[in-house]
């Protein structure tokens, strides 16, 4: 039997969109001959839906557009995921997370997600109840064991008291493969991690396993693809694009198929694509069609603006120089250089003027108190007359502001409220400074696009003369490994002093963490790509004095 594997991009609670795409690869599936075609988790709704599915109109526009999808179905199998409502009167939460098994435009069978993942970004115990029993369903003289997502990662989670493919496998038998329908966000390593355990379970059970993958931009949440078909004994005998949808078809009786080009695992090429398909299905989910953004002359705006290009084309990028009497003639270069090499808009709008006119505004209160001479007040100033112009710019043409700070920098309070840290989509602000020099050196791998000095010169904000970030920082390839200890392995003062790290510097940078948490809090949503970033996934408590 041909079997389709495809992997769609959602616009969640677009189900005339979604059911539209669903309909048409399934015609394009029975053109192919095929006689089973597989979609992932919660794909006519989108995944995930979050706290819309309390609205009882979600819920009835889902299970409508689901009858109308049967009743338009092709002569074929599928397998897809969806909403199940439970009933009004039942105990517990009034949803399943399920898998549906439709033929001839009927449910035949509902297999229901066992594991709820309530960690990080997931809370899916807050909407979903458990399902409990395995879900096995035949096709084509064939035995599908069927899996939702978590429910495949029993194993390498280790927080859950059941193993649904453990007890599927026992409790069934002449299982002829494993099917893993799945909305599994993108992180860098995440690759890895998954072909290991897909291999352990294939070796284990002695069974091909299909999994079948979400892909897309949703919210800070990215979803790669790269939906996979291993034989018996971990195998990999075809693959799916990644970051693209994608259709494949294989062959049961040998279980294999193409192995579709795409990126490697866990590279750079991985990440680069991760976040243009973030900039692109952000904007354009959002309604926008464009973005501004400041160019400083530096890499992180430099990087971000090379990202929004690829994303979206150049005609639909504006940058936007706005120096002040602290910026240089080479960073003005650089960023008109930058534009150059992008083909996009470039304009300058110097604020020298504006500042002169905020601080003579403010002397005479300034004035008043002889203790306070010009400090970091004054800096901060040019980020916020630079924050409300890149604004104007986004209200009166309808371009989505792209904030350009990196992780290492959101990490430790080194932004501006209301400056630098306006914006719509923070696009690298799960990206710590280290990587951001190694993406640019990858953009240009075949040409200079990302100017040269601005990849090479120290980093600096130019709100003061002379300044250098490494005169308030930690240089960054220490500062990056403190940053990874604390925020992704949870490690405290001690832990990391112990790793090699000086410890002053170490409780200075935890300081500065804790203490810049309300800043993060009203942050724009940024891109998640590492396995801890900033956001709905971290849940800090701005005011408390815990210093471990």
């Amino acid at each position: 039997m041909k079997i389709a594997l495809i992997q769609i991009n959602p616009v969640i609670g677009d189900f005339v969109g979604n059911s539209r795409k669903i309909l048409n690869v399934c015609r394009e599936a029975v053109k192919q001959d095929c006689g089973l075609v597989i979609f992932p988790e919660l794909a006519l709704s989108g995944y995930p839906p979050h706290d819309l599915l309390e609205r009882p109109a979600f819920l009835n526009t889902h299970d409508q557009t689901l009858s109308e999808l049967c009743h338009n179905l092709p002569e074929i199998d599928l397998i897809i995921g969806c909403i199940e409502q439970r009933g009004a009167d039942t105990d517990g939460k009034k949803l399943y997370n399920s898998a549906f098994f439709i033929r001839n435009g009927s449910i035949m069978q509902r297999i229901r997600k066992q594991l709820l993942p309530t960690y990080d970004v997931f809370d899916e115990k807050r909407w979903f109840e458990p399902g409990n029993t395995p879900g096995v369903i035949e096709c084509k003289g064939l035995r599908f064991g069927v899996t939702v997502c978590e429910d495949i990662w029993h194993s390498e989670i280790g927080e859950y008291e059941c193993d649904p493919v453990q007890t599927l496998f026992s409790e069934t038998d002449d299982i002829d493969c494993l099917i893993n329908i799945s909305a599994s966000p993108f992180q860098r390593g995440k690759e890895s991690v998954r072909h290991r355990l897909f291999r352990t379970i294939c070796q284990r059970h002695n069974v091909p396993l299909v999994y079948v993958n979400q892909v897309g931009g949703q919210d800070s949440l990215l979803f790669d693809g790269r939906s996979v078909l291993m034989d018996q004994n971990g195998e990999i005998r075809a693959k799916l694009l990644g970051f693209a949808e994608d259709m494949l078809i294989i062959d049961s009786d040998d279980w294999s198929g193409p192995l579709h080009e795409s990126v490697q695992e866990d590279n750079l090429a991985s990440l680069h694509d991760a976040l243009v398909m973030g900039i692109h299905d952000y904007v354009t989910k959002c309604g926008f069609r464009s973005v501004v953004l400041g160019l400083s002359g530096g890499i992180d705006s430099a990087l971000t603006a090379a990202l929004a290009v690829k994303a979206l084309g150049a005609e639909n990028v504006f940058g936007v120089a706005l120096p002040s009497p602290y910026s240089s003639d080479d960073s003005m270069e650089d960023a008109k250089a930058l534009a150059g090499n992008l083909g996009c808009r470039f304009d300058v709008i110097p604020i020298s003027d504006l500042f002169s006119s905020f601080k003579e505004t403010l002397r005479p209160l300034f004035a008043a108190s002889p203790s306070t001479p010009s400090d970091l007040t004054e800096q901060n100033l040019q980020a916020r007359i630079r924050g409300n112009l890149l604004m104007a710019l986004s209200n009166k043409f309808g371009h989505l502001l792209l904030s350009t700070g990196n992780k290492s920098e959101m990490a430790v309070g080194y932004c501006t409220l209301y400056g630098d840290m306006n914006g719509g989509l923070a696009v690298i602000s799960d990206v710590p400074k280290q990587l951001v020099y190694e993406l640019s050196r990858f953009i240009n791998r075949e040409k200079e696009i990302i100017p040269l000095r601005s990849i090479s010169k120290a980093p600096t904000a130019e709100l003061k003369p002379d300044q250098c970030d490494q005169d308030d920082l930690p240089d960054y390839d220490i500062l990056d490994q403190i940053l990874e200890l604390h925020l992704e392995e949870y490690l405290g003062v001690n832990e990391i002093v112990e790793r090699g790290f000086d410890r002053e510097i170490v409780k200075d940078v935890l300081r500065r963490v804790q203490i810049n948490e309300y800043k993060r809090k009203q942050a724009p949503m940024g891109l998640r790509v590492t396995s801890k970033a900033f956001g709905y996934g971290r849940r800090i408590p701005n005011a408390q004095k815990f210093q471990g």
